[in-house]
């Protein structure tokens, strides 16, 4: 049954990420499929669907699935509990990204409800990862376990105390640090304070330590290049809104400019 399928560039990602390639990616908080063809069509190397924090339903993220594939990009689901990383997969995600694993306990939760083999994700080769049907049972379950990326956010302080064993759970394959929720969490004054700093300093050492990639949030490329230097690799710059606001302003900016009495 054409179990034999080139991988395609999206399931290149995780072999990527795990190689710590240095790769750009962008959130998405608009429930349409335009942003993902605009930033695929750029040469951004994956999305990253926000059912966290924006306005997405199941059937609107597996359109975004669909339009990341047609845009040879990656598309990364942040799920806002582990439950929902079933369908994300079956959808067809690259991976997903699990807020708030705080502990050893639910890192292994998370890899779990990712994994085949070894973890109890619950199997169906009838929707589009397993190409509806087009795969064999074990061919699917192999090449799912082979593509598909778990990368748990550290954006609690207690993470810090487990940070270690965080990093060794089986199936786990990178860290996000989340600075905004460890500032708020440590009532910091902002995202570059000290106590703040440490915490990201602590996690790029345990994750150097356990040979696992970092992925970070920036606000430039400058910024990626400083915490680049401290282990990160992967990057997330602003938002599909956050681009638009920005070239809105400007736009609005050079306009007043222009017609100013």
């Amino acid at each position: 049954m054409h179990d034999n399928v080139p991988a395609r560039p999206a399931e290149a990602f995780r072999q990527r990420l795990l190689s710590r390639k240095t790769l750009l990616g962008s959130f998405l908080k608009t429930p349409t499929v335009h942003a993902t063809e605009i930033l695929g069509d750029l040469g951004f190397d994956f999305v990253v669907v926000d059912e966290e924090h924006a306005p997405f339903d199941r059937g609107q993220t597996e359109l975004i699935l669909l339009a990341a594939r047609a845009a040879g990009t990656a598309a990364i689901v942040r799920v806002p509990e582990i439950a929902r990383i079933l369908g994300a997969l079956d959808d067809g995600a690259a991976g997903v990204l699990v807020p708030h694993i705080s502990s050893a306990t639910r890192a292994r939760e998370a890899a779990a409800a990712c994994r085949y083999r070894g973890g109890r994700r619950g199997f169906s080769n009838s929707p589009r990862a397993g190409r509806y049907g087009g795969l064999g049972i074990w061919p699917h379950v192999d090449r799912q376990d082979a593509h598909v990326s778990l990368i748990a956010m550290i954006e609690d302080p207690e993470a810090l105390a487990e940070i270690d064993a965080i990093l060794a759970t089986e199936g786990l394959d990178a860290v996000f640090i989340g600075r905004g929720d460890l500032t708020v969490a440590l009532q910091a004054e902002s995202t570059d304070a000290p106590p703040v700093q440490a915490a990201v300093e602590t996690i790029c050492t345990a994750a150097e330590r356990a040979g696992k990639p970092v992925c970070m949030m920036v606000s430039s490329a400058a910024e990626a290049k400083r915490y680049h230097a401290l282990g990160a690799s992967a990057f997330i710059m602003a938002s599909d809104q956050a681009f638009m606001r920005k070239a809105a302003a400007e736009s609005l900016g050079s306009f007043a400019k222009e017609f100013a009495a």
